[in-house]
Formats: C-alpha cells, structure tokens, sequence
C-alpha cells in the first residue's frame, strides 16, 4: 500500500491533496493542530510543527505500527503580514518556526521511515525567488530561506537515493488566502507609520490574489510528481504576471515603482482630505 504523511493536513491545500491521493490509492498520515472529519484512509494525527515532542510522539506512534513512506509532503505554514519594523519580535520568530523549522523537525524526524527512492515535496512560494513586496517581507523571507533549505537536503537526500521536490504556487484559493486578507486589513488600521500607504498596498494585493485557483490543481500536481520516477527540482503554477514583469526589472528601479505607486497614493489621499 502506497503511503505518504502530510503536514498541514487539515488546510485547504493539505486536504484537498489528502483527498485526492486517497483516490489514487494512498493512504495518507495527516499531521495539522485542527482536526477535519473522519475520512476513509486518512489517518489524523495532532502535531504541532513548532513542538518537538508533539512531533517526537506522532513518531513513535507510527513506527510502532511499522509503517513506511513514500513521500513526504510539506503543505503545513502560516502567512503573515506586518511592517518589518512594526511587528513583534514574538510574530517574526513564529513565522521562522513553522514555515522553516517545521520542515526541518519533520524532516529530521520521520525521513529515516521513508521506503526507498522516495520523495520529500516541500510548498514554498511564488514569493520564494522574487524581490518581495513591502509588508510581505516576512513571508517572503522565511519561504526564500526554506526554498534554499530544499536545495541544500536535495543534495544530501539524493546520496540516499531520494527526491526533493519544491512547489512554487501563486495564489491558491484555501483558507491561507482568507486569512493573508484579513492580515492585510489588521495591518491597515493598525499601522501607525505606514497608514498613508497600506490602501494602495491593498489594491495591489487584490489584484494580485484575485487570479487564484482552486487547491484541486495543486493537489494533482502533487499526485503527478509522486508518479512520475524523475522530476523537475522546481515545479510552478499560477505565477502572477505583474509579479514576474516586476521582477525582470534592475532592483533600483523595482524599488523606484513601488515607491511612486505607494507615495502617489498616499499624497492622494492626503491631499484628498485637506
């Protein structure tokens, strides 16, 4: 029986490509904090990606039952939105410890249960070779970071005999999305020294995250890497446009255009209200 474990399990991504590999013949170990209805083949389990001991029990418990891999797949991470020089010490460091040192414990956990020539998927982002946009810096950040992780375990994890594959999405349509937007506006009305910017920077974030798609792409694009015996390091979808035409541009002139569409709109609105 063919076997993977995924984190992040209970999301929208996660779940979606838990149902979809159960209904290419897998059963799937699901590791997330929130607990989804019982479903046929899928196996819950309570784990905490900061928490090793959380992470060190679901361990014991799946060897014990002998069980094996043949992938593990890293669909588990948070978003957050915030001035780099505004937000908390304690939220910048819990963005490193789930969307980087999550994939690490995993990792280093559960990879000796993995059979042989297997694959490690990890999601980064569209977000994880660009120059960031302000206020998503920290996302970008720690998904740059985990997507030069990726590349340094690919490299170890092939002596073994294993895969590591990144996945690149753009914006998908699941739960994470809906909360990046509620961060958005959380940061709008709290900000105090960028409030004349963040109402431009929302109609910049709408109109990129307005050209989502549904999870279920993501999931069979999982469900192919998993079939396939060689593959892509690097596999992308939904990439956003204006995102990609920014980022061929020299990086003086990114940072100029974003600033003459951030500082216009503010002049704007101040303007407006004299």
């Amino acid at each position: 029986m063919k076997s993977v474990l995924i984190t992040g399990a209970t999301g929208g991504i996660g779940f979606a490509t838990a149902k979809y590999l159960i209904s290419q013949g897998y059963e799937v170990y699901g590791f997330d904090i929130k607990e989804k209805e019982p479903v046929e083949h899928f196996h819950f389990y309570k784990v905490d990606l900061r928490n090793s001991k959380s992470i060190e029990e679901a361990y014991l418990k799946i060897k014990e039952e002998g069980i094996s891999f043949d992938a593990i797949i890293h669909l588990g991470g948070i978003y957050d939105l915030n001035s780099l020089i505004e937000m908390s010490e304690e939220d910048f460091v819990k963005s490193y410890d789930i969307n980087l040192f999550g994939v690490f414990r995993i990792n280093k956990t559960f990879v000796p249960l993995l059979k042989e020539k297997s694959k490690v998927i990890i999601t980064t982002s569209e977000l994880a070779t660009v120059d960031p946009l302000p206020f998503t810096g920290i996302y970008g950040i720690t998904k740059a970071a985990l997507d030069k992780y990726a590349y340094s375990l690919r490299m170890e994890l092939q002596l073994l005999g294993h895969q590591v594959v990144v996945v690149r999405p753009g914006a998908i349509d699941t739960g994470l999305l809906n909360i990046s937007l509620a961060k958005l506006q959380d940061f709008k009305q709290n900000t105090v020294i960028f409030k004349e910017h963040a109402t431009k920077f929302d109609e910049i974030v709408n109109s990129v995250e307005s050209k989502k798609i549904p999870p279920e792409k993501l999931a069979k694009l999982i469900g192919k890497i998993l079939s396939k015996k060689k593959n892509k390091f690097v596999y992308k979808i939904n990439r956003n446009f204006l995102l990609k035409v920014l980022n061929c541009l020299p990086d003086r002139f990114q940072t100029w255009v974003i600033k003459k569409i951030l500082t216009k709109k503010a002049k704007e609105k101040k303007d407006g209200s004299n």
